[in-house]
């Protein structure tokens, strides 16, 4: 892979290894000469991985909506910096930009951002890989639920497991490097057909 793209937010968390190991990613995207795409801030979690990528020489490439560039602070430092109209742009840029997405702990964009590769991926409109850095148990919850719309019939099984999950950055840059997409029939026919039953 030659650029990720890292969803995370624009706030610190209240434990500070949420930023260690937001360091830390940084600097093995640099050290392993993968570009660096992400929101474009100088505030945060998104600030942290961001200057950690630039102090292994990493090349950083910043997206903003107008809207926010004066509420999040833009990075000064970083190589790239694109500003886009709207939030959608914004993903639409990223998605374009990158050969895979890492969410870490994050807000509601953060929470925004994931559902669309989830979503894009279950459609078949991107075939990238997503990881979750689940940092101290972040988004324990958020699989529960994932776990509870397949008992429910509302997701996929292959959908929820072609969804990688570390809380380790090498580990989980290791399970994107060698992922592939799953293979899903036509689930949409499969709606059809049970709609009809």
């Amino acid at each position: 892979m030659q650029s990720i793209c890292v969803f995370c937010g624009s706030s610190m968390g209240a434990h500070p290894v949420y930023r260690d190991v937001a360091r830390q990613l940084g600097r093995i995207l640099a050290q392993r000469k993968i570009k660096l795409v992400y929101g474009g801030a100088s505030v945060g979690l998104m600030k942290v991985l961001a200057d950690a990528a630039l102090s292994q020489g990493g090349f950083v490439t910043g997206i903003m909506p107008h809207m926010l560039i004066q509420k999040e602070i833009v990075h000064q430092e970083i190589q790239q910096f694109l500003p886009v109209e709207t939030m959608a742009e914004r993903k639409t840029q990223m998605i374009k930009m990158s050969n895979g997405f890492i969410a870490m702990p994050g807000g509601f964009g953060t929470l925004d951002e994931l559902s669309e590769i989830l979503t894009f991926n279950q459609l078949r409109i991107t075939d990238k890989p997503l990881g979750l850095l689940n940092v101290n148990g972040y988004f324990d919850a958020l699989l529960r639920f994932f776990d509870q719309g397949v008992e429910q019939g509302f997701v996929r099984a292959e959908h929820r497991d072609n969804i990688l999950i570390h809380s380790e950055p090498e580990t989980l840059l290791e399970m994107m490097q060698r992922w592939q997409p799953v293979a899903t029939k036509k689930w949409i026919n499969d709606i059809r057909l049970e709609s009809k039953a």
